[in-house]
């Protein structure tokens, strides 16, 4: 299974009563990437709320820093809300690449014990402890 179909189906919904066709080129709702280097990683700043409906433009995000770069930090100090889509996103990408999630709020972290995903991905206290590690 490739990177595209693994992580961005083709999906449809409804978001704030409009229908949005989530595709990798179109961003989904209520999120915002950005992207910096820092202390020699790169690393993607992920703001909002991530579900199967606006998972798309951070799966293109990691899918292309994973490939360029030797270590990808994921800054998701700004990360609202996150469900299995999100999950799936970031082990495929640990497996991919050096991935690091850096400063995951309270219910990131819950979600990362309650999963068992917190063994598997390496998780930080910040951006900068992820990208010295």
């Amino acid at each position: 299974m490739s990177w595209n179909e693994a992580v961005m189906p083709k999906l449809m919904g409804s978001v704030g009563g409009e229908q949005w066709s989530g595709q990798a080129n179109e961003p989904g709702p209520a999120t915002a990437l950005h992207q910096y280097e820092w202390c020699g990683a790169w690393v993607i700043a992920a703001h909002g709320s991530y579900d199967m409906h606006s998972i798309p433009p951070l799966a293109d995000a990691l899918d292309a820093a994973v490939r360029k770069h030797p270590k990808v930090v994921l800054d998701a100090s700004d990360v609202d809300f996150a469900d299995s889509s999100f999950l799936n996103l970031l082990i495929l990408a640990h497996r991919t690449g050096t991935l690091r999630v850096a400063a995951p709020p309270e219910q990131l972290q819950r979600l990362f014990e309650i999963t068992g995903t917190d063994t598997v991905l390496e998780i930080r206290q910040s951006v900068n402890d992820a990208a010295v590690s």
